[in-house]
This record gives C-alpha cells, structure tokens and sequence, in this order.
C-alpha cells in the first residue's frame, strides 16, 4: 500500500470513529501514528501539535491534514484532510434530511453515555504519554500546570497558548536577546464580506463560512459565538433554536465538529449549500497548514523558535489536562461510566487496544446498559 493510501484508510476510518471533540481526536491519532504505526515519534507529534495550536481553524483537523503532508506529501495533506472530514460531512448530511423531513435530531444518548467514558480513558492515556516528551524540565512543568489552572479561572485559551511559548522562550535565551533572527511563522488573514443580505445567498454562505474558518481559534463554543453573530444576528438565515441543533449534531458526531457548518448549509441551500459551507469552512486549515508545516523544522532547529514551540506544547497540555477534567466531569456520571472509564484505561495500558474497538466497545455497552435500565 502506497503511503498516500495509507493516509486515506486510516483517515477514513477515524472520520468514521473518532467521537469525543480535538482532544479526544488528537489523543487518538497519536495512538494510531505514534505508538503503532511508526509514523512519527512522540516529539514530532508534539510540534506538529503546538503548531496547529497556533494557526486558525479545528485542531484536529489541522493536525490530520499535518500528519499526511508528513507521511505522504502533498498527496498525504490533501487525503488526511478530506478522508478526515468526508465521513463526518455525509453522516450529517443523512441527519440534516432527517431534520428537515422530521424536525428533530436523532435520539442516540445511549452511544454517547458508552463512548464518553472510553474517550476519557484514550485522552488520559495521550497526557500521560505526551506529558513525559514535552515536560522535560522543571520549569515546563510548572508552565504546563500555571496553564491549567489559569484555564479555570476563564483565561482565554489563545492568550495561555502564545503567553506560554512567548514566556518559556524569554526564560531560556534571555541572553540572547541582541542576536534574535525574526522568523515569520502564520499568515494569520480574515476576509471582508459582503454588505449585510435580507435573502439567502449561496456566495455569501461560502465567504461567511471561509471568514470564519480563516480567524477562529478556539472550542466549539467559541464556533457557537462566530456562527450566531452572523447567521442568526447579521444575515437572520436561522433561529437559535436551529443554531443550537447544528451545534448539537456537530459534537454527537464522529470527525471534525466544523461539521456543524454542513449541517447549516443543508438547512439554508440544500446539498450543494452543504458542499460549499463545508469547503468554506475547511479549506483555509489546507491553506495553513501547507504554508507551516515546512517551517515547523526551522523553527524546531532555532534557538529561540525551538524554545517556544517547547513553551506552546506545554501550554497546549495544560489546556487539554483541563479540556479532559471537564469532559469528565460531564461523562463519568455513574457507576456505569466510571467501571467503562477504568476498564478501558486497562486495556490501553496494559494490552496495547487499538482506540477505535475500544469506542465499539463503550457503544455497545452504552447501549446494553440503556436497553436494561
């Protein structure tokens, strides 16, 4: 198998399988290129990863589109990025008819209440091994746990992610500060849209969607703010009640949460509004990535780059240490979830189970656990 069609098949599946958000995805990849695959070792994974953190656009996305450039070209960023992302688009395109041919989303609590507990225990195993690879010294540590608890208190993710790098590097080339070679590392654009449209609008859905794509950092609640200001407040294309079932099928769903703009395109212009919201939505991170993953060795190889590329994955774990204490306490409601958590936990670290059986496994006893209650 060529590593282009490697890339594909192992995407495809993950678009098909991946439950659980950025984390939980990230988490599972490097399960899937690092620890069994070969692909990459651990400290590639963790550049790839605080570099995708400092560009727009959904994370694991991103490093999916990362991951094939680095395996197969730029054959690989392409299929990494579209096999990631078809299976979770055409999944919400079979919900989005249901909705307009019935009004409401699917019920599947049960796949969730199984799934969310093994997701917590692939996202948990991810920490453990990544956090021996990027806190190499005391004081990433204690950058790492600074990050952590200052989430809590509401810091903006962004500002803990370049305040992280930015500080970590100053502490380590402080003396060095007279011989700094400035390196451009993102093109960081946002695009100006049309005036503000009383009618729907196929071209204005695109740009909406691409200016979005373009400029958002952040969790899907951040995406929530974005899609509300202008579809619900600028162009009045949708209600509330419409905006929050998007988001909604966007994180019950395998893949990207960015799917939450099929969803909308669907609602607003039928199939080929799906499409285009879709492209929009995704076709800057292609865009981003194909411009930083050549200078992510550059910037590993320079003195003062490389120490905050060090700072930023710090940084970046701190956030998905907390990112993971939430989505626990949310997941692990019962005894039920919790005895799943620990079970897959144990089959992670001690028999080496491939992540994505394990998610088969929760499915299926969420969904015996629910049938019996």
């Amino acid at each position: 198998m060529s590593p282009t069609a490697e890339v594909a098949a192992l995407f495809l599946r993950l678009g098909f399988t991946a439950f659980g958000g950025p984390a939980a995805h990230i988490a599972i990849m490097h399960d899937e290129v690092v620890k069994r695959r070969k692909w990459l070792t651990d400290e590639e994974f963790l550049d790839l990863l605080g570099a995708t953190n400092l560009i727009p656009g959904p994370n694991s996305t991103e490093m999916a589109i990362h991951i094939g450039f680095r395996r197969a070209g730029w054959l690989g960023l392409i299929a990494g990025g579209v096999c990631f992302i078809a299976p979770a688009m055409l999944i919400v395109l079979g919900l989005s008819w249901l909705y307009t041919r019935y009004g409401t989303t699917p019920q599947i609590e049960w796949l969730l209440y199984g799934v969310k507990p093994v997701v917590i225990a692939i996202i948990a195993q991810a920490l453990w091994t990544l956090g021996n690879k990027a806190l190499k010294n005391r004081l990433l540590m204690v950058l790492g746990i600074t990050v952590f608890v200052l989430y809590f208190l509401r810091v903006n993710e962004i500002l803990l992610l370049v305040a992280g790098g930015l500080v970590f590097m100053l502490m380590k080339n402080i003396r060095r500060i007279g011989n700094m070679h400035p390196l451009i590392l993102l093109p960081i654009s946002g695009l100006t849209l049309p005036q503000l449209a009383t009618t729907f609008s196929l071209p204005v859905l695109f740009l909406t969607l691409l200016k979005i794509g373009s400029v958002l950092y952040g969790s899907g609640y951040v995406l929530l703010a974005f899609l509300r200001n202008d579809f619900v407040l600028r162009l009045g294309w949708l209600t509330d009640q419409q905006l929050i079932d998007a988001i909604a099928i966007g994180q019950v769903t395998p893949g990207p949460v960015f799917t939450t703009a099929t969803f909308i395109g669907y609602l607003l212009g039928g199939t080929s509004g799906a499409l285009l919201a879709t492209l929009g939505i995704f076709l800057p991170s292609f865009i981003f990535v194909a411009i930083s993953n050549p200078l992510i060795p550059r910037i590993r190889n320079s003195t003062w780059f490389g120490s905050l590329l060090d700072g930023v994955n710090a940084a970046s774990l701190g956030l998905m240490g907390a990112v993971t204490v939430q989505l626990a306490s949310a997941s692990l409601i019962d005894v039920f979830t919790i005895a799943i958590a620990i079970l897959a936990l144990l089959l992670l670290f001690r028999y080496k189970v491939n992540s994505t059986w394990l998610i088969a496994g929760g499915a299926a006893a969420g969904y015996f656990i629910s049938s019996i209650r």
